[in-house]
């Protein structure tokens, strides 16, 4: 069942470079344009926000062998109309893809807030990706951060206390907060030992938690399998290089023991909590 916070006009947004390690924000939305056909609403002027010496255009040859430029940018995309009569929420959620841009962000985010208004949107998910000390074996367990106190208490997201340098999403984030529009940031962590190459299974996590807060089933294609393949190849990599081996196993003795660190406290919270409803109960009676 959707979560009622979620229902209404969505924007789902990632963007290449800084916040999308192993390409696990990027993908996972790249991945749902492919699945909903989406359809182009409107783009920024790449002339605009980015520098062609760092984000590249590519040259690729169409069906009949023409060669065209694709140029790095941003785009602003939703579910096409046959998705949309298929299952009429779809017609509900907008896409934003597309390269951080390289200079002259004030100008991009009053861009995207204009086309947040024309689109009507109600909320804004972000997708993210980040470098960790996370092993490849073990779940990529979603984190969640949000600019509005109306989601973090809903979600029970703990407010951030980072301090520091910040990428395009944070400051989005923070425009929309100031426009009274809510969002929420999810955020991926990729094993940093292997984050340079693309990671299906980041891709697919931030896909099944998209489908978890909006209520909704995409197609997942190949990322299931695809993710499988990926950790089966860092292991034979592992195999391989017996420091590597050692280090993960570092690392999956220090997720498991947090994991079950963890476990106690929720068990701990869910005892004291079940204490408190009896308390209630007995005092209930003995008025």
């Amino acid at each position: 069942m959707a979560n009622p916070f979620f229902e209404g006009k969505t924007l789902l947004v990632a963007f290449e470079g800084w916040n999308d390690a192993a390409e696990g924000a990027s993908g996972a939305l790249r991945h749902l344009v492919t699945e909903l056909d989406a359809e182009l609403v409107g783009a920024v002027d790449p002339e605009d926000y980015f520098d062609f010496a760092f984000s590249r255009p590519t040259v690729s040859s169409d069906i009949e062998g023409k060669r065209e430029i694709t140029w790095p940018g941003a785009e602003v995309l939703r579910a096409s109309r046959a998705k949309s009569v298929e299952n009429p929420r779809l017609g509900d959620l907008y896409l934003l893809v597309g390269n951080e841009p390289a200079r002259r962000w004030k100008a991009f985010t009053a861009e995207i807030m204009e086309y947040v208004d024309d689109c009507e949107i109600d909320r804004v998910i972000f997708l993210g990706a980040v470098p960790s000390d996370s092993p490849h074996t073990r779940p990529i367990k979603i984190s969640m951060s949000s600019q509005s106190a109306q989601i973090r208490q809903q979600l029970a997201i703990e407010p951030s206390d980072y301090e520091g340098p910040v990428g395009i999403i944070s400051i989005l984030a923070m425009a929309l907060e100031q426009a009274s529009i809510p969002s929420v940031a999810l955020w991926a962590p990729v094993p940093h030992y292997v984050h340079n190459s693309p990671s299906p299974k980041a891709m697919f996590s931030l896909l099944l938690e998209v489908e978890r807060l909006l209520g909704l089933q995409f197609g997942h294609g190949t990322l299931a399998d695809d993710a499988f393949e990926w950790e089966r190849g860092i292991d034979e990599l592992a195999e391989a290089d017996e420091e590597l081996a050692s280090y993960v196993t570092q690392l999956e003795s220090a997720r498991d023991a947090a994991d079950e660190s963890a476990g106690s406290a929720e068990s701990l919270a869910k005892e004291f909590e079940r204490f408190l409803a009896q308390e209630d109960g007995e005092a209930e009676s003995g008025n």
